[in-house]
């Protein structure tokens, strides 16, 4: 624990350290808050990401002694994470709350410890960690949504602004924003169905067989194909003999056979075999469940795709929908595209971990460029027709 400095501490130490105070019993009611929801071990580690919160509070209570005054509110990011952790509870927090430990403040406060500015860095890795699951299982999904959606957003937009561009009636652009809605989703939900499924196929024609092991009793051992088996997985010549060997050579026992079948597993069966003859994903032990979990299913990715396509699609149609036409309508498509943009970039940027802002004006800078080129062209072939 540190020590009250000897100086009083000036007004604005005090409410520096009061609002460090505020913030870490927030973050650790966060913490709490996503426990609550989860089970097993990552239950235990956002427990003990509490936990260490709690210490720091102490650290900023020791400094303030009597000075510690009426309770402050956390800032409105930290309430807000409060707030979506007992929502929702879902990777999409755990990705704010990454983003807020790698904004810690403590490595260059002066009044913080060095411990405690670690323990943020290192926080920062663990919540990472614990939404690299989430984002695992949600990955392939959220591909075909977010992509879909912007799909939907930037293509129709840019449909309706170069065929509105072209001096025709707003009926006609209506009825081709329409037209250009269905055709994209469905177009986009086959696609993707196709696309995973496919996807899905060469993966699992690359599997290596499970019940490969079952053979290697029964192999000759003066031929010893099962050295061209690591081979094949990646070692060179003379560490797969000495592998293929040490399998044989344990054969006499029924220990060794134990042991040779716990070896086959893990060296046949994963799909890597590294140069020292460890075995990667897929090795004996590993976990039950989807083996691609994260690329999704071809029927979730199609739905989702053909869902957020037409979701997006239909924005820039809205204003044509309610009778408008002209300049105004298309500065209302324009404005509402652009909104949803900033939306669905910002949502990428807080699920990837990047800055939310950088990404959503990306978003934004991306399809207002292909809009805008499809809006001159529309011109420059209105101009042609007249």
């Amino acid at each position: 624990m540190s020590t009250p400095s000897p100086t009083p501490p000036s007004p604005a130490e005090l409410r520096r350290w009061r609002q460090y105070l505020a913030d870490e019993r927030a973050e650790a009611r966060v913490y709490r808050e996503l426990a609550q929801r989860k089970t097993g071990s990552e239950r235990e580690i956002l427990d003990a990401l509490a936990d260490a919160e709690g210490r720091h509070e102490e650290h900023w209570l020791e400094l303030l002694g009597d000075d510690v005054g009426k309770p402050r509110r956390a800032d409105l990011r930290t309430r807000l994470l409060a707030v979506f952790a007992r929502r929702f509870g879902s990777v999409f927090v755990l990705a704010l709350m990454q983003r807020a430990e790698a904004r810690s403040p403590y490595e260059t406060d002066v009044d913080a410890t060095a411990a405690m500015a670690a323990d943020e860095r290192i926080h920062g890795e663990v919540v990472r960690s614990l939404a690299a699951r989430g984002r695992s299982r949600l990955s392939g999904t959220f591909r075909a949504a977010v992509f879909g959606a912007n799909d939907g957003l930037v293509s129709n937009l840019a449909l309706v602004l170069g065929i509105g561009a072209t001096g025709v009636s707003s009926t006609v652009v209506l009825a081709t924003g329409v037209a250009g809605l269905l055709a994209g989703a469905l177009s986009m939900g086959a696609g993707e169905f196709v696309s995973v499924r496919s996807q899905r196929e060469l993966l699992a024609a690359s599997t290596p067989d499970p019940d490969a092991h079952t053979a290697v009793p029964k192999l000759d051992v003066d031929a010893n194909e099962l050295a061209l088996v690591y081979r094949a997985r990646g070692m060179s010549s003379a560490d797969a003999a000495a592998k293929a060997a040490d399998v044989f050579g344990g054969l006499s026992t029924t220990t060794s056979a134990i042991r040779i079948q716990r070896a086959g597993d893990a060296g046949v069966t994963a799909p890597v075999v590294t140069g020292d003859g460890a075995s990667g994903p897929g090795a004996a032990g590993a976990p039950d469940g989807d083996e691609h979990e994260e690329i999704g299913t071809a029927w979730q990715a199609a739905i989702s795709s053909f869902c957020f396509f037409a979701s997006g699609a239909i924005i820039p149609v809205l204003p044509y929908l309610f009778g408008l036409s002209g300049i105004v309508a298309v500065v209302i498509a324009s404005v509402l595209v652009g909104l949803a943009l900033l939306g669905t970039g910002a949502v990428v940027g807080l699920l990837s971990g990047g800055p939310p802002l950088r990404r959503a004006l990306r978003q934004l800078a991306i399809g207002f460029g292909a809009a805008a080129v499809t809006y001159v062209l529309g011109l420059a072939f209105g101009a042609t027709q007249s």
